[in-house]
């Protein structure tokens, strides 16, 4: 029988959080994150469709709060070797953000149905990619200036936004130390020569404003680096399995 052939291995490293609050300067430090809101300040000052940005700290289990259309909800994670798909991945648990936005006339950013409303009315928790009961939410909510369903622009920026105050965080989390990881996985992309060739197909929106992917960040369910399905026509897209599993789709709807 001949010998699998391993092609590419990813290790994510994780770290739990287990408090996030305001604070002066970024930091993350005995399993606490403190987030520094001027961050977020100084990046609406140079988007020219944003309004305003508020950040919010959402404790576990406190969800009977109104929040605008829900535009993603991204876990924090980083590279801190190779690219996506291979190397060393850091990732927070215990934590994810949250991208709501509407503009100043209330006009809410989502196409064919929004979600805005009570929190705990329009998020299944404890599901593959949303927060768990038991996690803190990172709230960032963005007004933009009116006419946010009038192009792409809109959305765009606010993800865009988002993105800019999570690698502030990504950029703390590249300096942890592997021996405080709370958890290690390895995971591996082999050739299995007498295996079964599997292929998993996945389809994914590519239509307008908001429904939209972006393919390959920099960054692990990163916006920056990444290109639009819509930008390449829609056209088909292999991935690795690491690759998928190290956040090489980052949905925009």
């Amino acid at each position: 029988m001949e010998k699998e052939i391993i092609l590419r291995r990813l290790v994510i490293k994780a770290f739990h959080i287990e408090e996030v609050a305001l604070g002066d300067k970024l930091s993350i430090n005995d399993k606490k994150l403190v987030l520094d809101e001027k961050i977020a300040k100084d990046i609406c000052k140079n988007e020219d469709l944003i309004e305003n940005i508020n950040i919010n700290i959402i404790p576990p289990r406190n969800h009977d709060i109104y929040v605008n259309s829900i535009m993603d909800i991204i876990p924090i994670s980083t590279k801190v070797l190779g690219n996506l798909g291979e190397g060393i991945t850091h990732t927070l648990t215990g934590v994810y953000v949250m991208l709501t936005g509407a503009d100043v006339d209330k006009v809410q950013m989502a196409e064919f149905g929004s979600s805005e409303g009570i929190l705990r009315e329009k998020l299944k928790l404890n599901k593959a990619g949303t927060p768990g009961e038991n996690d803190y939410i990172i709230h960032f909510d963005v007004t933009l200036k009116s006419g946010a369903m009038s192009s792409r622009e809109y959305p765009l920026a606010a993800h865009r936004a988002c993105d800019l105050f999570i690698q502030k965080i990504r950029d703390e989390l590249k300096k942890l130390e592997a021996k405080y990881a709370d958890s290690v996985h390895e995971y591996f992309d082999k050739i299995r020569p007498n295996g079964k060739k599997v292929l998993i197909i996945k389809q994914v929106a590519g239509q307008g404003t908001m429904y939209d992917n972006m393919l390959l960040p920099s960054e692990p369910s990163g916006f920056a680096g990444g290109k639009s399905i819509i930008d390449i026509g829609n056209v088909p897209i292999i991935l690795s399995p690491n690759e998928y599993r190290d956040g090489a789709i980052r949905a925009m709807t």
